[in-house]
């Protein structure tokens, strides 16, 4: 019978190579969880140092709106985000601002999005700026921060001015026999159960001495 030695050691220094490479690949994996975990701690560290950037920002927005923004600060490890919710007659609006980790936890990426419902006017629903972990710029992320809010403002108003959205909330006043939207009007009065509505007070005053 011939000698299979040598086949059995040829078949055992293959099995014995993969097992050395599921050792390395655990090895590897090992190393690259720890390496993560490790660079979570340094995002996380990172977060807590910007929100002196973010923080006095966003509670500026939330008290020019005062009573007509909900503000919903979300925190947990390696994500911060604050949703902010705006009372208006005219469309459900909701804002986000959020800052997360790439993938392998190497870059910081800054997102904004805004919601509008319903849609009928074109504005900017998303933008984001990312940086390297180790060198995020606080005073890029301040002005973006601050263009990126001052960009809502802007599509807010723009609500306010938009034929669309106003189309069920124009009135007239019924001296001045003007339209305007309900917003604008600079006096109002109940008559019957009804709200009348007037561009300024002085037909407010001439339509209560005309009845």
């Amino acid at each position: 019978m011939p000698d299979t030695s040598d086949l059995l050691s040829r078949i055992d220094a293959e099995f014995s190579a993969a097992n050395q490479r599921i050792e390395q690949m655990r090895t590897d994996r090992v190393q690259e969880y720890q390496g993560r975990q490790e660079r979570l701690e340094q995002f996380d560290g990172l977060l807590d140092q910007l929100r002196e950037v973010w923080k006095p920002r966003l509670a500026a927005l939330a008290e020019k709106f005062g009573e007509r923004v909900k503000v919903d600060p979300h925190i947990e490890p390696g994500r911060r985000s604050a949703t902010l919710s705006f009372k208006s007659e005219l469309a459900s609006i909701q804002l986000r601002f959020a800052v997360v980790p790439d993938t392998d936890v190497r870059r910081a990426i800054f997102t904004y999005d805004l919601k509008i419902i319903p849609v009928l006017m074109k504005f900017d629903t998303h933008d984001e700026i990312e940086f390297p972990l180790d060198a995020v710029d606080e005073s890029a992320v301040a002005q973006w921060f601050d263009d990126r809010i001052v960009s809502f403002v802007k599509t807010y108003l723009s609500l306010n001015e938009n034929q669309y959205y106003l189309k069920e909330h124009m009135v007239e006043d019924p001296i001045a026999m003007v339209r305007f939207p309900k917003y604008a009007a600079g006096a109002t009065l109940e008559v019957d159960g009804q709200t009348l509505y007037f561009i300024d007070e002085s037909t407010l005053r001439e339509y209560q001495q005309s009845t």
